[in-house]
């Protein structure tokens, strides 16, 4: 009498799935509606003295299932992403030559303009102060920028240094600081730059921005447009 083995594999030759190489290649993938009739088929030939399980067929079915919704939701992932990475690209091309406020230590004064961002307050405070650096650490100047509310505190620097003399035009070293709650806290600066061409992420890479002073800001990082 022939086992369930054996019906599986004349099913299988019914089927086409081992007729030829050729036949063989073009049915490695088992569609739903191969798959049903391939158990079905099963069923009817099975040896009646040892039948299929039903626990061993509802699993056969769930397993069946579950490759088939895992690989659909992947394709559903990979169009998602696709469509989302379109979408990023497009926002961050429409940046190119306009102003943008991205976290940095540095910024750059412009010949007869002002260098300008802000300072990230974490907390009211009653004393915040913006403070400038040249390449050596010789301090520039220090901007007391009084009493300011927790969020964005902007900030301008004409370049006019500390002994009235004008800086000249290049980068210059920023940082602030605040009194919160009794103590010293050093605070984040931001600063407002151009953009002058985008780098488009591969790999899982994000976008990537090039800006006029000569830094790379990542596309997420940007905090402000103007």
């Amino acid at each position: 009498m022939a086992t369930v083995n054996d019906n599986l594999a004349t099913t299988l030759q019914g089927l086409g799935l081992t007729e030829t190489p050729k036949a063989k290649k073009d049915n490695d993938k088992l569609g739903q509606s191969e798959f049903l009739e391939l158990m079905i088929t099963q069923l009817k030939t099975q040896d009646p003295f040892k039948p299929m399980e039903n626990g061993d067929f509802i699993a056969q079915m769930a397993q069946f299932s579950s490759v088939t919704g895992l690989a659909e939701l992947q394709q559903s992932f990979d169009k998602l992403a696709t469509s989302l990475q379109s979408n990023q690209a497009l926002q961050a091309s429409s940046l190119v030559g306009r102003s943008v406020m991205v976290p940095s230590a540095i910024g750059t004064l412009p010949q007869g303009g002002a260098m300008a961002g802000a300072i990230d307050l974490p907390a009211s405070s009653g004393s915040v102060a913006l403070i400038i650096k040249d390449s050596t650490g010789q301090l520039m100047r220090r901007l007391e920028l009084g009493t300011q509310y927790a969020g964005d505190v902007y900030f301008s620097w004409d370049g006019t240094t500390t002994s009235g003399d004008p800086a000249r035009p290049g980068r210059y070293y920023i940082g602030a600081e605040a009194q919160i709650d009794g103590e010293s806290v050093a605070l984040e600066t931001l600063v407002n730059t151009s953009v002058e061409s985008v780098t488009l992420g591969r790999g899982g890479q994000g976008m990537m921005l090039n800006l006029a002073d000569g830094s790379v800001a990542d596309f997420a990082d940007v905090r402000e447009i103007k």
